[in-house]
This record gives structure tokens, C-alpha cells and sequence, in this order.
């Protein structure tokens, strides 16, 4: 296929928005399947993990390639919970464009914000669908709204809708100026045209003219066609596919993805307007630190992204996207992170839990990948050319768990399903406390953790006791201080010399640390040498980002603080590489024990909605958990309060405010920052 035909694109949105539903309907109007499932019953195609049929969400990101105007769609389904934003990120970061889903009546919510924001770090152009205007309060106008000032976008309606609540029938396409009608007695298969009813005309006529202006604000090549005249269909959405590539508008369709409307138009606006492979220029760094610009071009030597890897008997599976080049079964790859080669056994095409074998890979392409041994999320894998892609940036973990096996035997099966649950979810951590012995398991949130033990165990048939859950923290100082270190020690038969001095400073939340040498050291590296030997300073530098992995006061890792080296002596014959990390270790220790350590814990952004008669009662138990009210908005007829409040204080908090407020009011928890509480 050319890959101007293909198009590699996510669904994006909130919880609940109507993702998983929509894509059903995707699959089902593209042939993919031939029924389709509900998320309600279990039976959505996407979600195929016993845990998402079971809670109704998406817990894991899946994959699956469907055709429409004989263009090839490979689709990926994100999950909308923020405990899974890893999912959402790693995905994002793969994918050419992607249609953000909204709620018609509950609009932009936090986690539309947040993915939102996700696709504008990776520049990725977007489509707007609004969803479930057939529910009643449905405000198709305040949705377009909120997109244009809570997410800084540029939305132009491409359709309205016909009705809302109980009286939506249709859309009306305001390209072609036609009401589109979608039959419910095959499930949405047959669209009837008709003319705009008369007492739409004029409103039509008015929506129409707004969008071409719109269009002509962002694209000069059609303002000279619409100031000439009467524009065709072809002009205009030539148009708006160039503004939307370019990312200065986003087209915004409406329907219901559960009533069956609307989901073909957004299939055509997918091809028409969202980029293929080749629209798009990844950048890569070689091994001089060079930007050098790929090509979807199957010529040209292979680069792709490994953005996931699943664990599956043993056998690791690796999610790759192909941006330029091609591969083989057979083929030998290199890992452009570590260095290491390895070979290509299966190639598979992805359609949620099933696979189909393929025997090549093209740029473009998303594929998994049998055989990547030393595959992690976000490496690079190339042939022939030495060059890496950005790398997928992970969250820290802010909640911990004590895990405890029952017996002996349950301890290797939990250290394998550990190992394995954490190689596939870098938001996951496991460790073993050394003296101890204790497990321990960290994750995103309360539901990140569940789910995790729940595929525990369904998947391995174990039950580890478990303890309460515990926020993770860090440490950081409060005014700057200095540290030295003479170390001077015989370890077996080797004596080990190194002396350092260095100091420290705070540095601004959020930023992390830094660690550097001073001015007693020339910049020119040959000049360096002339003072100390380089793998004397590489192991002072080593010794000290040691050191931040683990404070005196909490045991967890130290942040936001800048190490300057301002010294290292000289002794020809006496010192030594270990003898310098340890003397850096143990200074930096001395530093920040003078440098008023503090402990600082995670602080949470909370959205919590309910009706206008609840909010005295949510804010009021907010208050008793030391969350600050940040602001608050309107939509619907539902309050929206956003604020912040500590992770420790809002254990069980969720139940308590629905017990409060007569189960009517949901919140939403999102990681903000480490700080002091």
C-alpha cells in the first residue's frame, strides 16, 4: 500500500467520553467485525483483558488495522484513567494524529485536559468528535466552546447537529450543505441525504460562512480562492487537511457513537484531514549528537520506536512503529541504546488480542515484534545506521505497597510476575528491601495497584497479603552547604585513595538535580587532563548521582538539588576509581546533612464534579483533607471545583465524597508535583 494511503491514529479522551464505544463502531463500519460489542456488556472487542470487561474502563492501550475508502487505518484505543496516563503517553508518542472524544454534555474534563496536553508535547494533529448528543443536556455549541478556551485550540465545526438529547435525528454537513440521517435498522449502515430543513436554513447559512472564515484565517492559499468566488468541496477540504496539519485548527464533528450517527463522517474526516507517514518528519540524533531528519521511505536504512513491551509465556513482544525503511523476519537489528543486536522472529499484525503473522515491515507500519530481546519501552532499533529516536519519558510513582507471599514457593511467583508486570508498565517499580527482605511495589494510584494484583491473581493463581497503601516520597535541601571527604582505606589487599570537595544548592521544584564540576577544572577536556585523569572525575560524578538515589531522612531518592565539584585531589599512583567514589558518596552525604533536608511528598491536582446543591458538602470535606480550592467553573449544571491537596490525606477519600453528596458527585486525581505538604 502507499504510504500516503496509510493513517496512524489514537482515540483520546476522558473517562467515560466513549472511546472504547466509538471504536467499536469503527471496526464495525470498516468490516473489521461483524457484530458489535458494548463496553457496558463486557463483549467491546478492544477491551479484551478479563479486568477491563469486568470495570467497564480501558486498563491497556490496544491495537488494531481497519480500512476505509481504501485507505489503511491502523487504530490504537487508550485508556482514559489517569493511573494508565502511560499508556496514553507511549501511544501519543507513536501515533501521526488522533481524535480527541468528548462528552456533549460533561465537555472538556480533566483528563481531556491532560491527554490534550500529552498530543501537544508530541505536536500531534487532532480531530474533535462530540460524542453522545442523543443524551439529555447536550450543548454541541458550549463543548466547541470550552475546546477553544480550556485547551487553547482553534475548533471549527465542520457539521451540526441535528437536535439534541431525545430530539437528535442527524448532522448536518456544512461542506455539502445536506442533513445526514443514519438508519437504526442496520445499525447505523445506511445514511440517507436530505436537503437542511427550512428552519435550519438560515442558522446553516450562518454556521457555513463561520467556518469558511475560519478556514481563511489560517490558510491564505484558499482566502484568495474564497475572495474570488464560490468555493468547491475540494478546495475546502484541501484546505482545512493543510491547517489541520499544521495544527492551526481542529476540525470538530459530532454524533453518538452508542445511537450509531455520525461515525462515518468522522471515519471520512480521519482520511481526508489527519497526516500520513509521510506528512510527517520525525527527528532522530546520531552518535555526534546531530539532528538528522527520517523519511518514510523504505529505501532508506531501518529506524523504528519500541513504545511497548508485553511479557507473554516468557517471551517478550515488542510493540514497534517503523518510521523509515523496512525489515524482515530473520533480520538483525540493533538496539542504538545498548548497543546489543538482535534478531527479528515473528513479525505480527495486531487486531486487539489476535495476531496476524506478516513477513515484512515497512516505514509507517505498527507492528509487533517477536524476538527484541533487550527491548524496552522507548529504545530505538535500527540497520545500518546509528541513530536514535526521543526517548518515551515516564512518570515517577507515587504510591506504594507492601506485598508479602504466603510461602515460600508464592515468593518466586511473585518475583516473576513483579518482574514481569514492571518490564511491561515502566510506571511500575518492585523492590526488595535488602535487610528485610520486604517487597514492595509502587505504582500511580489505588487502581493502578489493584489492577495490577488482580491480574496477579488471575494470571498466577497468587494472593500475597498486602499493606496499607503508602505515599512515596523524596527529599530535598533548603539552603546550600559543602561537604569533603578524604578517603583513605584498604579493601582486601588494595588500598583505595580519593579526596573530594563539593558543594550544594537548592534548585527550583520540579527541575531535578544537577551534578557538574566547578571552574577548578578547565572546560577544554585535553587541558582537563592536566589536573586529573578523566575516569577519576567520571567517578566522582558517579559517586554523587549515587548518593541522590537514596536520602538519609526517608531512604528515597533526593531531588531539586544542584552538586558542584569544587575539588578532587591530585596523588600520581595513589588515587584510585573507586577510592574517588566513595569519597564523592560520602561528601555529598556530609553536604546535604548540613543543608536543612527536608522530606516532600506528592501533591495531587483534584477535579471533583457535582450538582450545585452539593457543592458546600464537597468543598467542606475537601477542606478536612488539606485540599486548597484552586478554582471552579460551570458546565451543564454541574459545579466543577479544582484544586490540590496531599496523596497521604486522600486515601478512601473518593468513597467519602460520594457518601457525602449522595453518591451524585466524582473526582478525578492527577500527580502535580513533589513538595512540602
Amino acid at each position: 500500500m502507499d504510504l500516503s494511503d496509510i493513517r496512524n491514529i489514537g482515540i483520546i479522551a476522558h473517562i467515560d467520553a466513549g472511546k472504547t464505544t466509538l471504536t467499536e463502531r469503527v471496526l464495525f463500519y470498516t468490516k473489521k467485525i461483524h457484530r458489535m460489542g458494548e463496553v457496558h456488556e463486557g463483549t467491546a472487542t478492544m477491551d479484551f483483558m478479563p479486568e477491563e470487561q469486568e470495570r467497564g474502563i480501558t486498563i491497556s492501550s490496544a491495537c488494531t488495522t481497519c480500512h476505509w475508502q481504501g485507505k489503511q487505518i491502523n487504530l490504537i484505543d487508550t485508556p482514559g484513567h489517569v493511573d494508565f496516563t502511560i499508556e496514553v503517553e507511549r501511544c501519543l508518542r507513536v501515533l501521526d494524529g488522533a481524535v480527541g472524544v468528548f462528552c456533549a454534555v460533561s465537555g472538556v474534563e480533566s483528563q481531556s485536559e491532560t491527554v490534550w496536553r500529552q498530543s501537544e508535547q508530541f505536536r500531534v494533529p487532532k480531530i474533535a468528535f462530540v460524542n453522545k448528543m442523543d443524551r439529555p443536556g447536550a450543548d454541541f455549541d458550549s463543548v466547541v466552546e470550552a475546546i477553544r478556551t480550556r485547551l487553547g485550540a482553534n475548533p471549527v465545526p465542520l457539521v451540526l447537529p441535528w437536535g439534541a438529547g431525545d430530539t437528535f435525528e442527524g448532522v448536518i454537513d456544512l461542506v455539502k450543505e445536506r442533513l445526514l440521517v443514519f438508519s437504526q435498522d442496520d445499525e447505523g449502515r445506511t445514511i440517507e441525504e436530505h436537503d437542511v430543513p427550512a428552519d435550519l436554513a438560515d442558522r446553516v447559512h450562518e454556521a457555513r460562512e463561520a467556518m469558511l472564515n475560519a478556514i481563511a484565517d489560517q490558510d491564505e492559499e484558499f482566502l484568495e480562492q474564497y475572495l474570488g468566488g464560490e468555493v468547491t468541496e475540494e478546495q475546502i477540504h484541501a484546505a482545512v487537511r493543510r491547517a489541520t496539519l499544521s495544527r492551526l485548527l481542529t476540525p470538530v464533528l459530532a454524533g453518538s457513537a452508542l445511537r450509531n450517527t455520525g461515525v462515518q463522517p468522522l471515519l471520512d474526516a480521519v482520511c481526508a484531514y489527519l497526516p500520513s507517514p509521510c506528512d510527517m518528519t520525525p527527528i532522530a540524533m546520531n552518535d555526534k549528537g546531530e539532528e538528522v531528519l527520517l523519511k518514510a521511505d523504505p529505501k532508506e536504512p531501518f529506524v523504528g520506536l519500541v513504545f511497548k513491551v508485553v511479557m507473554d509465556a516468557g517471551r517478550k513482544t515488542a510493540f514497534v512503529r517503523a518510521y523509515q525503511g523496512k525489515f524482515a523476519e530473520g533480520d538483525v537489528l540493533t538496539n542504538t541504546c545498548n548497543g546489543k543486536d538482535d534478531r527479528v522472529g515473528r513479525i505480527l499484525r495486531l487486531h486487539a488480542d489476535h495476531m496476524e503473522q506478516v513477513k515484512e515491515v515497512t516505514a509507517g507500519d505498527i507492528v509487533a515484534v517477536v524476538g527484541l530481546r533487550s527491548a524496552h519501552t522507548g529504545e530505538t532499533y535500527a540497520r545500518g545506521v546509528k541513530v536514535r529516536l526521543e526517548a518515551i519519558e515516564t512518570t515517577a510513582p507515587v504510591i506504594t505497597l507492601a506485598l508479602e507471599p504466603r510461602n515460600a514457593d508464592e515468593g518466586k511467583v511473585l518475583d516473576e510476575a513483579l518482574a514481569r508486570y514492571c518490564e511491561e508498565d515502566p510506571t511500575l517499580v518492585a523492590k526488595i528491601e535488602e535487610e528485610s527482605g520486604l517487597r514492595t511495589l509502587s505504582g500511580m494510584g489505588e487502581l493502578h495497584l489493584d489492577v495490577t494484583l488482580e491480574r496477579m491473581r488471575r494470571e498466577y493463581r497468587i494472593s500475597p497479603r498486602t499493606g496499607a497503601p503508602q505515599v512515596t516520597l523524596r527529599e530535598t535541601i533548603t539552603r546550600p552547604a559543602q561537604g569533603s571527604c578524604l578517603f583513605d582505606r584498604e579493601l582486601g589487599t588494595v588500598v583505595h585513595y580519593g579526596n573530594v570537595s563539593l558543594e550544594v544548592a537548592p534548585r527550583p521544584r520540579g527541575t531535578g538535580n544537577t551534578v557538574e564540576t566547578g571552574d577548578f577544572l578547565p572546560k577544554d577536556r585535553k587541558a582537563a587532563m592536566q589536573v586529573i585523569q578523566t575516569q577519576f572525575v567520571d567517578a566522582v560524578l558517579e559517586g554523587a548521582r549515587d548518593c541522590l538515589q537514596s536520602g538519609d531522612l526517608t531512604g528515597y531518592p533526593v531531588t531539586d538539588v544542584a552538586v558542584t565539584i569544587t575539588g578532587i585531589e591530585r596523588k600520581d599512583g595513589v588515587v584510585t576509581v573507586p577510592g574517588c567514589r566513595m569519597a564523592a558518596h560520602q561528601a555529598l552525604k556530609e553536604a546535604i546533612s548540613k543543608a536543612g533536608p527536608v522530606s516532600l511528598e506528592p501533591i495531587m491536582r483534584v477535579t471533583m464534579s457535582m450538582p450545585e446543591s452539593e457543592l458546600g458538602s464537597a468543598i467542606g470535606l475537601f477542606g478536612s483533607v488539606g485540599g486548597r480550592v484552586d478554582g471552579m467553573d460551570d458546565q451543564a449544571g454541574q459545579k466543577t471545583v479544582h484544586g490540590t491537596a496531599p496523596l497521604r490525606q486522600l486515601f478512601g477519600f473518593s468513597t467519602r465524597l460520594r457518601s457525602a453528596t449522595q453518591g451524585r458527585a466524582g473526582m478525578v486525581i492527577t500527580f502535580d508535583r513533589f513538595d512540602i505538604a
